[in-house]
């Protein structure tokens, strides 16, 4: 049979029309999708730009309304009402996302995160410890694993908190061991003081102290313990470990180091160490610590006392001052204790640590900022220092 190339010929104009028809269709189509989009969402779009709230609200209910179907539309509402505080309101429409048969696993994970966040800032920490939950195996479980952690702590649940801790440090993202030293920290705290347990206190400790070798706190709370017991020497050797593990830890603990190194006959040993870490970062409390060492010596207090002096040379310091002069002898004319009271006066609030994170400021040191939570966020230098 032979074959007639006409129809060829004849046909390629039709298949051109054809193709030009159906790419006018879909151009067609497409216009009208985009005359069908909600012009309330684009209105409520413009009032967040021009951070008009309430007007964006009403216009995203109104967008809602006509197309229940958008979780876009949704999420955006429900970010609103968290903004503004309407943590309920927020609550109803994440929940209503929840709620769709016809969501995708993206959109609801998304929804259940989001649902999470409104029982965070709700205060309502039991759901929202819940919500978080639920969000193990998708891409929200190491948020959802951090804020968990944040609940745990504020919740003191040291156990908890260390557990979800290890569970981060395995994900391989951050290195939490500094955290958990503080954990077992608190652990054994508790075991001290509530449980009247000092061997599973002391447990505690050493476990912190193999989980951060670097960890200033777990030595320096072992040596609280050890001199509870009278073990003096063992904790003295706590805190000389300091100067290799945690060197800027030492003025933590200068008076300390003096006091327990009277107590186990190591006077000489305590003295050598703290002026180790006074010749390689000065610090008010090194040479305050100094100058009791050599009172403690037998060293004459006039004597003593010049230690100050010598701060006051590498560190102009009012804290060294005050000090100084509370071991002058009074003058004739009675001028100096005016003038030692206008000095102890001005350095007071000098003499307190400030928060690196939220420049929260205290008379004592933390481990853990009251203010921010933060971990370690106190140079362990007084304000003056800073």
């Amino acid at each position: 049979m032979e074959f007639d190339l006409s129809w060829i010929l004849l046909g390629v104009p039709v298949v051109f029309a054809l193709g030009w028809l159906a790419s006018r269709l879909d151009l067609r189509q497409l216009r009208i999708e985009n005359r069908q989009a909600p012009k309330a969402y684009f209105k409520g779009l413009n009032y967040l730009l021009n951070e008009q709230q309430d007007e964006a609200i009403d216009a995203f209910i109104e967008a809602v309304q006509r197309d229940p179907d958008t979780s876009e539309l949704h999420f955006a509402l429900g970010n609103l009402f968290r903004r503004r505080g309407e943590y309920e309101r927020a609550v109803r429409v994440h929940e209503h996302l929840l709620s769709r048969a016809d969501l995708s696993r993206a959109d609801r994970d998304r929804a259940q995160h989001a649902l999470s966040l409104d029982f965070l800032k709700a205060g309502l920490l039991d759901r929202a410890e819940d919500a978080l939950r639920k969000l193990e195996g998708t891409r929200y479980e190491e948020q959802a694993w951090l804020t968990l952690l944040t609940l745990h702590e504020r919740a003191r649940d040291w156990q908890q908190a260390a557990d979800t801790a290890r569970r981060l440090q395995g994900a391989g993202q951050v290195d939490f061991s500094a955290r958990l030293a503080h954990y077992l920290c608190e652990q054994a705290a508790d075991a001290l003081n509530k449980k009247k347990d000092p061997v599973a206190a002391e447990g505690l400790l050493r476990q912190a102290i193999e989980c951060a070798a670097a960890a200033a706190r777990p030595r320096i709370q072992l040596a609280g313990l050890l001199t509870g017991r009278n073990d003096w020497a063992l904790a003295f050797d706590q805190l000389a470990s300091l100067e290799q593990h945690a060197p800027q830890a030492i003025p933590l603990v200068a008076s300390e180091l003096v006091r327990i190194g009277q107590a186990s006959g190591q006077q000489a040993q305590a003295r050598a160490l703290l002026e180790r870490s006074y010749a390689a970062t000065p610090s008010i409390d090194v040479a305050d610590a100094l100058v009791q060492a050599e009172t403690a010596s037998g060293v004459p207090a006039q004597v003593a006392r010049e230690g100050y002096v010598r701060h006051m040379t590498q560190e102009p310091s009012l804290i060294a001052a005050a000090r100084w002069l509370s071991q002058e002898p009074f003058a004739q004319d009675g001028a100096h204790p005016v003038v030692q009271r206008s000095v102890e006066h001005a350095a007071r609030p000098l003499a307190r640590y400030r928060c690196a994170a939220c420049g929260f400021e205290a008379q004592g040191y933390f481990w853990q900022c009251p203010g921010c939570q933060a971990w370690e966020s106190f140079p362990p230098k007084r304000i003056e220092e800073l």
